[in-house]
């Protein structure tokens, strides 16, 4: 080390050579992370080639930036540069353990979540974390130490030019390389591990943040012609109502519980020999509930948030961020506000802040009349509370009263957090015992599922008691998974069998029940997607739904389109499923034939058309431009969901 930082050899003290070991560094620790932490399904010798190359591109040239400064400057222009970069890198790490995705410039700015999200990182973090920053230790040192000799004069601008120049070449390299193992990588980009696998993390954000201010340009240049295509793919695409079950619920109540991180694998499954769910295996065989087996969620990186804007809307989540943080003033036509036309009063119940996902505000655009957050209960008893709000028991009881007073007929929301990542419960409170998988997070997710399973049965009893049982709708839904496939090890244990990708993509079910009296129950093995559910909803209640935008269709149509696209592109159907970019048989898991993998492609091509009119709608605003007939726009600024305030009011 004496020899190395010597005046005589003086490698470290000469600008470049600091630079060089930095390239180094960040090019080594970036490929051992990408191949370690990211599941992305690497394959071939040009891809293995693709990972190995593509830090090198963005270190070299990110850290060039360096060369722009004069004296010292470079050197703390560096260390800073690396810095964010590891940074960058290492969030990327957390968030990716348990979303299974990358961060984007979207997600970055939904700040008003974090105050609840503390307990959840921390479980995310490893005592080995602190290796992917040794190496900034180590820049910190070069930088900083009296031993190495820093270089004063600029550094000479052709010779930087050269440098940048020879860092773009890779890069282009490599992005030439992707084209052709990938073509239409860029254009064709709803799948952000495909971004990283061929172009590297760095170059991914740098994709994101041109894609984040492409979207958010969309509004200005939207007019109304842009929906005038929509509605021309709308009408095409509509599936007439069943007449068998058009109006079966005409003027009922419609209650909705929202069933937090709930997969459908738990409906009838058995830890040890013994029910995790009783109570919804009983649902399953009321004869005035239906429960659909092979409903998927949809969701992106908003998760419980796009759950709940496609339930609303019939309109897909964003492909970045949630658009229950950037599009809250956007206008909607959503169930609340098209349900007040037909006398229905609005509300959401929900044990947490009202400000998570901006619920508090995103509301008013959707027409809700009334939102109960954690303010309207009473959170003093730290057990009765889950990380993220009120536990689902006590928060059943305590919104007994605030939905009698609701005038009937009510559209009702449920939100629940008691089985939430990291799926933690007080053990006083369980009634089974862990799985034994050696994962913390699939082990604790039964003891929080049977937990559900039982406050569900409460609020069922619950509303008999209330009389509402006999005229409600009463609909259950998972928002998202629960497990994600960082643990595929440990489910295989649970699901006696691999998690390969296509049996992940299956294990994206969610349950779906839809409980009316003196409807016929019974299993519904149709497969849909939580788009479907709102335009389900207004047949069953006899509204007729031609008129509205929604990219749904009903599940109990006909004509239902039974194809359930994903939010990055992929789709399953009952014959043919699309997992990262490869076709399968449905019913076999094998990959398909050469014979029928153009049909397959002309499905790839209709789901992609579906999501990218979705998002025009979303990101132009595009319902400002239209009005169905009869319908009334929601004006935000008449509701206030301050406590303080309604009680002032009353």
């Amino acid at each position: 080390m004496k020899n190395l930082i010597s005046k005589k050899d003086n490698r470290l003290n000469n600008f470049l050579g600091i630079y060089i070991i930095a390239v180094l560094m960040l090019w080594i620790k970036t490929y051992i992370t990408q191949t370690s932490q990211f599941k992305l399904g690497v394959e071939g010798p040009l891809q293995q080639f693709l990972l190995i190359l593509n830090p090198l591109g963005s270190a070299l040239l990110f850290l060039g930036i360096s060369f722009l400064f004069r004296g010292k400057k470079k050197y703390t222009s560096l260390v800073i540069v690396y810095t964010l970069m590891s940074i960058l890198l290492y969030a990327n790490v957390v968030y990716y353990r348990f979303f299974s995705d990358f961060i984007t410039l979207p997600t970055i700015f939904q700040t008003q979540n974090f105050g609840d999200l503390g307990g959840s990182i921390l479980t995310l973090i490893k005592p080995f974390d602190i290796l992917f920053f040794v190496d900034v230790f180590v820049m910190l040192f070069l930088r900083f130490s009296r031993k190495i000799q820093k270089e004063t004069n600029r550094f000479g601008y052709k010779k930087a030019i050269a440098i940048i120049a020879f860092a773009l070449v890779v890069s282009i390299i490599n992005l030439g390389l992707a084209e052709i193992s990938r073509p239409q990588l860029l254009t064709r980009g709803f799948d952000r591990n495909y971004i990283v696998k061929y172009l590297g993390m760095y170059n991914y954000s740098i994709y994101d943040s041109v894609e984040t201010m492409k979207a958010s340009s969309l509004r200005a240049m939207a007019d109304s012609s842009d929906i005038t295509e929509v509605n021309n793919y709308i009408q095409s695409n509509y599936a007439d109502p069943n007449a068998k079950y058009f109006g079966k619920a005409k003027g009922m109540n419609v209650i909705y519980l929202h069933l937090e991180s709930f997969q459908n694998f738990l409906i009838n499954y058995k830890l040890n020999g013994e029910e995790v769910t009783p109570f919804l295996n009983s649902l399953t065989k009321d004869k005035n509930t239906m429960y659909f087996d092979n409903f998927f969620h949809q969701t992106g990186q908003g998760k419980t948030s796009d759950a709940e804007f496609m339930l609303e809307n019939s309109i897909f989540g964003l492909p970045q961020g949630s658009a229950y943080i950037t599009k809250a003033q956007n206008k909607y036509q959503a169930a609340p506000s098209i349900l007040k036309d037909y006398g229905y009063t609005s509300a959401v119940f929900h044990g947490n802040n009202g400000s998570f996902w901006n619920r508090n505000e995103i509301y008013k655009s959707f027409g809700f009349d009334h939102f109960y957050d954690a303010s309207y209960y009473d959170t003093s008893s730290s057990k009765d509370m889950a990380e993220y709000g009120l536990l689902d028991k006590p928060f059943y009881e305590q919104s007994e009263s605030l939905l009698s007073s609701l005038p009937q007929p009510f559209y009702a929301k449920f939100i629940t957090v008691g089985n939430h990542f990291p799926y933690s419960m007080n053990q006083d409170l369980v009634t089974i015992n862990k799985a034994d998988t050696g994962d913390a997070s699939v082990d604790d997710y039964f003891q929080t599922a049977r937990y559900t399973d039982e406050a569900i049965e409460q609020v069922f009893n619950q509303l008999k008691e209330l009389g509402l049982y006999d005229n409600s709708m009463i609909v259950l839904y998972g928002d998202h998974y629960g497990i994600s496939g960082n643990h595929n090890k440990a489910m295989g244990q649970v699901m006696g069998k691999e998690i390969t990708p296509y049996e992940s993509a299956n294990l994206q079910r969610v349950p779906l029940f839809i409980h009316v009296p003196g409807m016929k129950g019974g299993i519904n093995h149709t497969y849909g997607g939580q788009t479907d559910l709102l335009p389900t909803l207004l047949h069953l209640l006899g509204i007729d739904t031609k008129q509205f935008v929604q990219f749904g269709s009903d599940l109990l149509s006909e004509e239902h389109n039974e194809i359930v696209p994903f939010r990055n592109g992929d789709f399953v159907s009952p014959m043919i499923d699309s997992i990262n970019e490869k076709f399968y048989d449905n019913k076999t898991g094998l990959p398909l034939d050469d014979s029928q993998l153009e049909f397959a492609d002309t499905i790839k091509k209709e789901v992609d058309r579906k999501l990218e009119l979705s998002d025009k709608v979303v990101n132009g605003d595009l319902l400002r431009f239209y009005t169905p007939k009869g319908y009334t726009p929601v004006d935000p600024s008449q509701f206030n969901y301050n406590k303080d305030a309604n009680e002032k009011s009353n």
